[in-house]
């Protein structure tokens, strides 16, 4: 055995404000007095607990033998010579107290609550800010999928099974890392197989690939279940346009590829994007393909599943907010608005040869359809030029949104025959929305053109 060297100092915890603890009451009795919503919300949670819950009134009198074969005391009391009483009577008993909102007569506090029993998180502020602890719950009940519930049950169930059948303490270590892993990205029905199958030692995490959609930009319009997909990564292809603050969400340790594709710039080759997902993912390594907005709105997506699929790789899809819909919001119109729009198009104005595409332009210049362009910057007056050639009406509300959702995002709107002679930055990525429902768009989202220019 080593000892330590007299000298070296041993690690002190940092000083705690409250101890957690996990108090298992099943089988046990809570005596619960006085009255309220709050009183109301503690007794559901006491009885999902497994608590007994007898109740004392609302005015008492309390004294000690009122606690007998109590564990837990809880009372909520308007007035503090009330809830004084309770206190006093639960202490003399020997009985741990809390009174609710008044943290004097409190032995102990309940936290926010993250259940997904058998798993339990509860965060505590020891009283400081309630609301803070509330904040903090939010955020982890984003990080915890709902079927880690269910891993959690059957690690309790077969725990014993495993131990039986795997007696080396380091082996079986090495199946439970495996399992804590499997618990945040497999279905739920795969937690008992994997800790029964015939050989444990062997490794069954096979490589996969996620296309995430990371959308516009902003890091709180992610999906939970994209931020999840993130968080388990171990490699992240990632394009040019995914903003930083997305990038921050993930795993510390993957690893981070830049593919990113801009015109105009250098660029990554899909075939080359594809095959290093292809080398990754047999490997063993858990892909994750970050695409701005949404992978299936021109991302190329549906080639990188076939290429992948067709070499045995399995691919999740992690819908995201496309760039459309999040103008659409800051411009505060409704791109189908029933008045006006009775359909949607979505096009590219940007071809494989950096040139306008070859599309429908009669079907593109109809006024009952809100046309949205992807990638039209370049090509604006190229565009404008072909719809008003089509019969569509020079004065055509027009929005033109760049860096959507972005802290450097610009949003103005103009009309149809403008696009003719405007020319538009080419610094952020730009939407352009064509119809009439722009008419109606607000402008407090929105920079003056002059701003723009400037």
């Amino acid at each position: 055995m080593q000892r330590r060297p007299e000298n070296q100092a041993v690690k002190a915890i940092q000083p705690l404000s409250v101890l957690p603890v996990f108090f298992d009451l099943h089988g046990k009795t809570v005596l619960v007095a006085g009255e309220g919503e709050g009183l109301e919300w503690k007794k559901e949670l006491l009885t999902a607990a497994g608590a007994t819950l007898r109740d004392a009134g609302v005015d008492g009198p309390f004294d000690p033998r009122s606690f007998e074969g109590v564990s837990l005391a809880l009372g909520d009391f308007d007035c503090d010579a009330g809830a004084n009483a309770f206190y006093n009577a639960a202490k003399g008993a020997g009985v741990p107290c809390n009174v609710i909102d008044k943290p004097a007569f409190c032995d102990f506090q309940f936290g926010s609550i993250v259940n997904r029993s058998p798993v339990v998180v509860s965060i505590s502020t020891a009283g400081a800010s309630p609301i803070l602890g509330q904040a903090i719950r939010q955020r982890i009940e984003t990080l915890l999928p709902s079927g880690i519930a269910d891993w959690a049950a059957a690690a309790k169930t077969l725990r014993g099974e495993l131990a039986r059948r795997i007696p080396d303490k380091s082996a079986r270590r090495a199946v439970w890392e495996r399992f804590a892993r499997a618990a945040f990205f497999r279905p739920a029905e795969e937690a008992g197989p994997l800790l029964m199958m015939s050989d444990p030692m062997k490794d069954t995490d096979s490589g996969k690939v996620t296309l995430v959609g990371a959308g516009p930009g902003d890091a709180e319009l992610l999906t939970l279940k994209a931020l999840r997909a993130l968080q388990s990564a171990d490699v992240i292809l990632f394009d040019d346009l995914v903003s930083d603050e997305v990038l921050d969400l993930a795993r510390r340790e993957a690893k981070r590829l830049l593919v990113g594709k801009r015109g105009g710039r250098a660029s990554c080759r899909q075939e080359d994007i594809n095959n290093t997902m292809l080398k990754l993912a047999q490997q063993g390594r858990r892909v994750v393909r970050l695409k701005s907005g949404d992978p299936m709105i021109f991302g190329r997506a549906g080639e990188e599943i076939a290429f992948l699929e067709k070499a045995g790789i399995p691919v999740d899809i992690v819908p995201g907010i496309t760039t459309a819909l999040a103008a659409a919001a800051q411009f505060g119109v409704s791109l189908t608005h029933r008045d006006c729009a009775q359909g949607v198009k979505f096009i590219t104005a940007h071809s494989r040869r950096g040139i306008l595409p070859d599309l429908d332009w009669r079907a593109c210049a109809d006024p009952a359809t809100t046309l949205i362009v992807y990638m039209g910057a370049k090509t604006a007056p190229e565009l404008a030029a072909r719809l008003i050639d089509e019969g569509l009406d020079p004065a055509t509300p027009v929005g033109v949104a760049q860096g959507v959702a972005r802290a450097d995002g610009r949003a103005w709107t103009t009309c149809l025959s403008a696009l003719l002679t405007d020319e538009i930055e080419r610094d952020l990525p730009v939407m352009i929305g064509i119809g009439e429902v722009f008419r109606q768009a607000r402008t407090g989202a929105m920079a003056a053109p002059a701003e723009i220019a400037a």
